[in-house]
């Protein structure tokens, strides 16, 4: 499998401090917790913990060309994901 980074994940990681090798492993061990049918290629959000800090990755996939795309990755915000950091928190019903 070929990960292609865009530039706007290249960007964002230096800014956050994400690192190739947490993008990579969050791509080999993540959880998909999210598919978005309707991009170009499929695409999906995945759950990795690097050591004790969540981690989100956005990817597509190109099957055809064995590729991996990372659109962006970043540290989810508490404040916007319920604590598993696998659902929203506007998504969540009344309790």
């Amino acid at each position: 499998m070929k990960i292609i980074f865009r530039i706007h994940a290249i960007e964002r990681m230096f800014e956050r401090g994400i690192g190739v090798k947490d993008i990579r492993a969050a791509l080999e061990t993540g959880e998909n917790i999210e598919n978005y049918a309707d991009t170009t290629y499929p695409g999906r959000l995945i759950l990795a913990q690097r050591g004790k800090r969540p981690l989100h990755v956005v990817a597509a996939d190109n099957i055809a060309g064995d590729e991996v795309i990372v659109i962006t990755g970043y540290r989810p915000d508490r404040t916007r994901w319920m604590d598993d950091f696998k659902r929203r928190r506007d998504e969540v019903l009344d309790v």
